[in-house]
């Protein structure tokens, strides 16, 4: 789906072929704008919107107090009994609400480094944003033994000054997608040893907790964690906005961007910035979730059949896929375990996949 500028005062036009996909493209009768909507992929955006709605009512339903979807519905909407409403409205709907808004994030974030670096493996996850996001949270929990929202303040920190160390040390008259992945990869072991380091350190209880916390969870997370989650992504959303159309053309390479007047460079900075404090956004909320962003961006790009990463259907599946993972993770093992556990072994029977795929075809 894109939005384009053609001087046409005609109608709606209707349905064609464009490069071998179906298109539509609705013009106003009378002014320039133009917007180009590729049918496959709207239609795979509806279908993971409606699965997602899905998941989320029969999500708010399960658990030791069973509520039915119809039950669940009338809660949403004011109509039922005190207690269903508790349950449904004020223990359920938080942890799901996060679910859907942080897996829209990393999605979000996987797709735009994916995008950036030409590359499947290029995600936060591999690059490293995440375990510098660990490593800010340990410091905090280790010598300050602060709470919740001290440890997701040095997760912010921890993320966005990695991602930093590795733009910088990736930077040689601009940053290519391959060397980012290597400085990414080479950070994220040094900084893996840092992490084993200050666990050891640590007394028992700390270093359990901070275990617990670099898992990735939502368990615990209530309305208190939805509200900054949501002003921040309400914040970064417009940021992606007028940033993530232009990634098609950084995927032409930095001479085409620049022949069409972009400032590749800059541009580039911005989506790092951006998917930077996407990713550390969800860690500093719920932990380190390892995965989403590395398998979400590439799924739907199999599902819509782009060349290139889309960003909605990127965001989309990943919300679908860390919901759907925290309800396996709460009802489908028999014991209750963090959300990463779950991720970390979907994903990585999808990075073997990956690694293998490509292997064959190289």
């Amino acid at each position: 789906m894109s939005l384009g500028t053609q001087h046409s005062d005609g109608p709606a036009a209707p349905s064609r072929v464009d490069f071998g996909r179906r298109v539509r493209i609705l013009r106003r009768r009378r002014g320039s704008v133009s917007l180009r909507i590729d049918l496959r992929t709207a239609g795979v955006c509806l279908a993971l919107t409606g699965l997602g709605v899905l998941v989320a009512l029969i999500a708010l339903g399960l658990g030791d107090f069973r509520v039915s979807v119809p039950d669940v519905v009338r809660a949403l909407f004011g109509a039922s009994d005190r207690a269903v409403g508790m349950v449904v409205v004020d223990w359920r709907l938080p942890r799901v609400l996060l679910a859907l808004l942080l897996g829209a994030a990393l999605g979000l974030s996987g797709g735009i480094f994916q995008s950036l670096t030409r590359n499947p493996l290029g995600s936060p996850d591999i690059v490293g944003f995440n375990t510098g996001a660990y490593t800010g949270a340990l410091l905090v929990i280790v010598f300050v033994g602060g709470d919740h929202y001290l440890t997701a303040g040095g997760a912010l920190v921890g993320g966005i000054v990695t991602a930093a160390a590795v733009y910088l040390l990736a930077f040689r008259r601009g940053v290519q997608g391959f060397r980012l992945i290597i400085v990414g990869i080479a950070v994220a072991a040094m900084l893996g040893s840092v992490n084993t380091w200050l666990l050891l350190r640590a007394d028992l209880q700390t270093a359990m907790s901070a275990a617990v916390w670099g898992a990735g969870s939502l368990n615990g997370l209530g309305w208190g964690s939805v509200t900054p989650v949501a002003v921040l992504l309400a914040v970064l959303l417009p940021c992606v906005a007028v940033l993530g159309p232009k990634l098609k053309y950084l995927e032409l390479g930095d001479d085409t961007a620049r022949a069409l007047g972009l400032r590749a460079e800059p541009l580039r900075l911005g989506l790092i910035v951006v998917g930077v404090a996407l990713t550390a956004v969800a860690t500093a909320a719920a932990g380190p979730i390892s995965f989403v962003a590395l398998a979400a961006p590439q799924v739907a790009r199999r599902l819509t059949r782009t060349p290139g990463v889309g960003l909605l259907p990127a965001a989309l599946l990943g919300a679908v896929l860390l919901l759907v993972s925290d309800q396996l993770a709460q009802h489908a093992l028999p014991a209750d375990l963090p959300v990463g556990v779950v991720t970390v072994s979907i994903g990585g029977a999808y990075l073997i996949w990956l690694l293998v795929k490509e292997a064959r075809r190289q």
